[in-house]
């Protein structure tokens, strides 16, 4: 699981990369474009618990839930490797899973978070 969470969160950072691209050349990037996404990258990480494994971004007091992936085998309704949305700071969105970490399944990843149903 350790490995696919570090493929989870290199895919988020590739997104957030993406994003701040937004068609430029890598050689257009300010030095703040750059800071920013330095930032990003050194501050999104994962929280190991019992059920879920929270992945978090940002530093200090500007922290926000970017989603959950389910951590266990004896959960009622989802798989392990489930990615959820954050329906707050400690819980997940339990309504429908965006993608699956086990499956290679990362089609529902973006840096803001894992994508709204469709």
């Amino acid at each position: 699981m350790e490995n696919e969470i570090n493929t989870l969160l290199k895919t988020i950072k590739t997104d957030y990369y993406t994003y701040t691209l937004r068609g430029r050349d890598t050689s257009e990037l300010s030095e703040t474009n750059r800071k920013m996404i330095r930032e990003f990258n050194d501050n999104l990480t994962a929280n190991y618990g019992q059920k879920y494994i929270k992945i978090v971004k940002g530093d200090g007091c500007s922290q926000s839930v970017w989603g959950f992936v389910v951590n266990t085998d004896t959960d009622k309704v989802f798989q392990r490797g489930d990615i959820l949305k954050a329906a707050g700071w400690a819980a997940p969105a339990r309504n429908k899973p965006r993608g699956n970490i086990l499956k290679g399944d990362f089609s529902w990843v973006r840096w803001t978070g894992p994508e709204y149903l469709k």
